[in-house]
């Protein structure tokens, strides 16, 4: 039986990615727990920056041009997608 995966909020990815950083910075786990958590982590960390470039995408700048006139224009990005 396969095991179900919950979509979990972005604040909620956040704070597992903390849970298993301070598992993995205590040196304590066996290796074989210490892999899976790191696995773990790095798909948290894809599913992560996927949604902050995601949200990247939407935001807008509003901006008031010389006649008065509201203006949305989107927030310039890198190549990598990061904001400058």
């Amino acid at each position: 039986m396969k095991k179900e995966q919950k979509t979990l909020s972005f604040e909620d990815e956040l704070g597992r990615l903390q849970e298993i950083t301070s598992a993995l910075e205590e040196g304590t786990l066996p290796l074989e727990q210490a892999l899976g958590l790191y696995e773990e982590g790095m798909k948290l960390v894809q599913s992560a920056q996927k949604r902050l470039n995601e949200a990247e995408l939407r935001i807008k700048k509003v901006s008031e041009t010389k006649n008065g006139e509201l203006a949305i224009e989107e927030f310039p990005h890198s190549e990598e997608g990061m904001l400058l």
